[in-house]
């Protein structure tokens, strides 16, 4: 049988990694600035990948269409995957309230631009909300067609709004060099890694790539790679634009405002030159929210199916829609201006259901399957325990910071 091509499963992991979270890292990253946000993302990038590598090990111990639920009940028992599964719903639902606010603070400011009807953010918010929660209510297949219509879109205006973002990038700007009494990067290098963190996520693809690639673990492993590197590199291009135009004193009301997007494109809406190029940052901004928005609730949409047992007609969806939207879409109006903190704090439950898990279940899977699998990680136990730290420290560098 003939092998699906390596790119395509390359793309299913890009597709994932890059989204709405890249729109949080340069604020997040303000205080370490250019080459600190570089040191970040290649350090998150080692991290993320090789956790993914790891539960990718894992995967291989178990039949075609194992679940992450499955492995973590089997390798460390029901308290264990309880946590996890907390963790998870956590991350989903954090992720939903920061999509919600970042998604109506650019809705508010597009409505009200065009100076017929002047709405709050909260309207923002719920008007965003609601048109993009009905796809979700009303089927999988909805979401699948109007993704795939946001991403094309999304695409497209990333390299209108990059390619003339990086044609007027101060080196000047991008390292920092014009105030002589700005505090030092590197100190903030750790807070700005729970954000990173969440810019890499792409553990939940590993199952469904095993039965792609008919268990061939190296082909799993090269589109892993070749995935998250792209995803890097477009991260990295993404900071330049951003930082190489927009200086580093200029991020203090974005970050007053929580990271809110709609502050950011306001502040770097000074710095471009051209018309077009701010509109075609609002646009990405907005597809780039929007297609992340999709992703995520369609997630936590199925969790909550089948953690309340509802069935698939058109009342259990509507039981499922309300438990799904209505908390995020409450704490967006009660704070609406914590995108970036929210994305910090999913960080936190990243390190824990990524990294940590991903690192015990190596552990407790070559203790009970001591035979060889066709695919391992490398590193050895040292690897192990050191992700797991690397865990660890991540939790409580947020816990702390935060």
């Amino acid at each position: 049988m003939k092998q699906p091509s390596l790119l395509g499963g390359a793309m299913i992991i890009a597709g994932t990694t890059i989204g709405a979270g890249m729109l949080a890292n340069p604020t997040a990253t303000s205080e370490v600035w250019f080459v600190g946000s570089v040191v970040a993302l290649i350090y998150t990038w080692v991290c993320m990948t090789t956790s993914g590598l790891m539960l990718l090990e894992v995967n291989m111990y178990y039949p075609e269409g194992a679940s992450f639920y499955t492995m973590v009940r089997d390798l460390l028992g029901r308290g264990w995957n309880r946590i996890n599964g907390l963790a998870m719903a956590f991350t989903l639902y954090i992720l939903t309230y920061a999509y919600i606010t970042s998604g109506g603070s650019i809705t508010e400011n597009a409505i009200n631009s065009l100076g017929w009807i002047s709405i709050s953010r909260g309207a923002g918010s719920l008007l965003f909300c609601l048109a993009l929660a009905f796809f979700v209510w009303f089927s999988t297949k909805a979401v699948d067609r109007l993704s795939t219509i946001l991403i094309g879109g999304m695409i497209i205006a990333f390299f209108l709004s990059t390619t003339g973002l990086l044609s007027s990038v101060s080196s000047a700007t991008l390292l920092d060099s014009q105030d002589t009494n700005a505090p030092a990067h590197l100190p903030y290098l750790l807070t700005a890694l729970p954000v990173c963190l969440v810019s890499f996520g792409f553990h939940g693809n590993v199952p469904s790539l095993v039965k792609y690639y008919n268990r061939d673990g190296r082909r799993v492993m090269q589109s892993i790679f070749i995935g998250t590197f792209l995803a890097l590199f477009i991260y990295i291009l993404w900071q330049m634009a951003v930082q190489g135009n927009l200086p580093r004193r200029e991020f203090a009301p974005v970050i007053a405002k929580g990271g809110d997007v709609a502050a950011l494109l306001e502040a770097l809406s000074k710095y471009i030159s051209t018309q077009y190029i701010e509109s075609a940052l609002s646009f990405f901004a907005y597809m780039a929210i929007a297609s992340s928005f999709l992703g995520v609730t369609l997630g936590l949409f199925d969790y909550i199916a089948d953690l309340f047992h509802f069935d698939n007609s058109l009342w259990g969806r509507a039981k499922t829609t309300l438990i799904t939207f209505v908390p995020p879409l409450v704490m967006s109006l009660l704070y609406p201006y914590g995108f970036v903190k929210a994305i910090a704090y999913a960080g936190v439950a990243v390190s824990f259901s990524s990294i940590m898990i991903s690192a015990l279940m190596v552990r407790s899977s070559r203790k009970k399957f001591p035979e060889a699998t066709t695919y391992r990680t490398f590193g050895g136990n040292a690897l192990i325990y050191f992700m797991i730290i690397i865990g660890i420290v991540n939790i409580v560098v947020q816990l702390i910071s935060g």
